[in-house]
């Protein structure tokens, strides 16, 4: 059987923790934050899980993550 590709997209946007949950960084921190309250900021600097229903396909796309 071939090997699994690796979706190079995914892989860099998501992270595998120390206990294989997907976790994800929050989009919108690169530029134009000047504007926004600070509480916002400091929210975007934060690292989130993916939902259990999403997890399944994003799992698939990284197989040897």
């Amino acid at each position: 059987m071939a090997k699994m590709k690796t979706h190079k997209a995914t892989a860099k946007r998501f992270k595998l923790s120390a206990k294989k949950k997907l976790i994800h960084k929050i989009c919108g921190q690169n530029h134009f934050n000047a504007r926004e309250p600070g509480k916002v900021t400091r929210a975007k600097r934060l690292r989130l899980q993916i939902a259990k229903v999403d997890e399944k396909a994003f799992k698939a796309l990284i197989p040897y993550c």
